[in-house]
Order: C-alpha cells, then sequence, then structure tokens
C-alpha cells in the first residue's frame, strides 16, 4: 500500500485578494511538510435570480470569491519549491482544450514539474452558458479533451480529428516537464468511475462519511459503503487492462464538520480504503484571517 500524502484545500473563498496573503498560505503549508495543494475553480457565479430561474443547488454564488487555478498557480510556482499543485477540480468542458494545455504545460515548466490537473464536468449550467459551451455536452466533452492534451503534452506536432476537436499538424511550445501532465478525475457518478478506470491517473471522489460532510441537519450517507465504489473503479481499470494500483485517491477532511480528535481517526478510516492523498480543507470553519487557516493547518498536521 502507498504511504497517505496530506496535503491542504486552499481556502478560495476565503483568502481575500491580498497576494501576500495568498503566498503566506501556500509557504506556510510547504514549511509544514504538506506535499501537495488543491484549489477549487469557478469562473463566473450565478446571482439569486440566475438561482431561481435555473434551479442551481450548488454551493456557490456571485459573492464566493475564486481565484482562477492555473494563473493561480503561475504565481505560486516561483514562492515555493516542493509543494505539489493541483486543481480540484478544473471544469474542463466550458474551457478550449488546447489553451487548458498550453497554460498547464507553462505552470509544470515554471514549477519544475510539479502540476496535477484534476478536472470535472461541473454543475452550474449559468456558466457553461456564459462561457459559450453546450452544458449537457459536457461529459463527451471532457473524454475528448483529456485524450487530446495529452497528445499535446507530449509530441512537438499533433494530428487530432474528434467529434469537438480538430488538429492537423501543430503542438504546444514549450512541452511540459511531466509528458503527459496526471489527470484526475472528479465526481461520482457511475460514467465518472468508468472514465477514472479507463482513462484517469487519479480521482476526487466524495465520501461523506470519510470526509465529515454535513448537509443541514442530516447525517453523512452513502448510497453504498466506500469500498464498494472504489472495486468499481477497479474493476473498469482491470476490464481496459489498467493496474488498478496506478489510480491515485484523493480524500478530503472537513475541519468545521470534525472535531480535533476525530481527525486521526479519519485519516486512519481513509488510508484503510486505500487513499493516497488526503486534504485538509479549512473552508467554512469560521476563520477570519490567513493566520488562523495557517494555525488550523499545524494543529491538524500535530494531530495526525
Amino acid at each position: 500500500m502507498k504511504p497517505l500524502e496530506l496535503g491542504v484545500v486552499f481556502p478560495q473563498t476565503e483568502i481575500g485578494s491580498d497576494p501576500i496573503a495568498v503566498r503566506d498560505y501556500a509557504q506556510a503549508a510547504e514549511a509544514l511538510g504538506y506535499t501537495h495543494l488543491v484549489a477549487y475553480d469557478h469562473v463566473i457565479g450565478a446571482g439569486a435570480r440566475s438561482y431561481d430561474s435555473a434551479r442551481l443547488t450548488g454551493p456557490y454564488r456571485e459573492n464566493d470569491m475564486f481565484h482562477e487555478p492555473l494563473v493561480l498557480f503561475g504565481y505560486l510556482a516561483g514562492l515555493t519549491k516542493t509543494i505539489r499543485l493541483c486543481t480540484g477540480i478544473l471544469i474542463l468542458p466550458q474551457r478550449q482544450a488546447a489553451l487548458v494545455a498550453k497554460q498547464a504545460a507553462e505552470v509544470d515548466v515554471l514549477s519544475g514539474g510539479r502540476l496535477r490537473i484534476g478536472v470535472g464536468i461541473g454543475w452550474n449550467w449559468v456558466e457553461y452558458d456564459v462561457l459559450g459551451v453546450p452544458f449537457k455536452q459536457r461529459g463527451a466533452r471532457q473524454e475528448e479533451q483529456i485524450r487530446l492534451m495529452r497528445e499535446l503534452w507530449t509530441k512537438p506536432l499533433v494530428t487530432f480529428k474528434g467529434r469537438f476537436h480538430s488538429i492537423e499538424d501543430a503542438g504546444i511550445n514549450p512541452l511540459p516537464v511531466q509528458r503527459p501532465i496526471p489527470i484526475w478525475l472528479g465526481g461520482m457518478a457511475e460514467p465518472v468511475l468508468e472514465r477514472v478506470g479507463t482513462l484517469a491517473d487519479g480521482w476526487y471522489p466524495r465520501f461523506p462519511t470519510l470526509d465529515g460532510i454535513v448537509t443541514g441537519n442530516r447525517p453523512p450517507v452513502e448510497k453504498e459503503p466506500p469500498r464498494v465504489t472504489i472495486e468499481r473503479v477497479h474493476e473498469y481499470a482491470r476490464k481496459a487492462g489498467r493496474n488498478p494500483e496506478d489510480i491515485g485517491i484523493q480524500g478530503f477532511i472537513t475541519h468545521n464538520n470534525l472535531a480535533p480528535d476525530q481527525w486521526a481517526k479519519a485519516v486512519a478510516d481513509y488510508r484503510a480504503v486505500g487513499a493516497t492523498h488526503l486534504a485538509f480543507n479549512t473552508m467554512k470553519a469560521g476563520f477570519k484571517s490567513v493566520s488562523e487557516h495557517i494555525a488550523a493547518l499545524s494543529n491538524f498536521r500535530d494531530a495526525v
């Protein structure tokens, strides 16, 4: 069993826009020995009218601030030395695949090969409309984008003919340090589980019973035990001729729903189901400053 790597969730909605605070947080996480930093993604936040008319149920709106992950990582690449920079997740289908491949390659070069791209299809169709991409095509589009970006990251010239993308004898320069950059998938729907098994380098599942997610007053619950879901991913991998052990699993522990005396048990529980990575999330914990987020990272590290 691979050792469990501990990381942090970048407090997107609470860190603010001061670049010094952003720097201090990332450097503190690195100094504390965390191996990776995970940043969430939204380009556009929908307002109250959009929520009412579109029946959106996601947790983020126009008043939730999000740094653009790849721009953020370009900044942090020069301010850190060892911590891995991970999108978790980048909503890939609403972006141009070749442009994402170019931006990701640049971050990978500037960071010395420390980028991991986590991608997903998202839930906010208002965001897709604003960016001019059909919401209902997002799953198929993402699968093709993954194949195309791997081509662009490993070959100086690419010819590619797909349903959504066409390239004739062209490529990006510079190529990334990692060829290809690891791509992890986020999501729990069955088509996502299959794509993880057949395509992905790793997976961002969400297991409420493990990470402490609470909805209202309801206790965390899953449709099935995490081991069962993970085994389905592994079975898809075996059918595709892949070794399931080559697929990483990123867990999450949510600060505001677990007491400090529960942290060590949560880490052990994730390790027991085969997680390879675990990120500690301090968002929504009521912290008023970056220093409080950093103190929580220190306390978590000491506890586990």
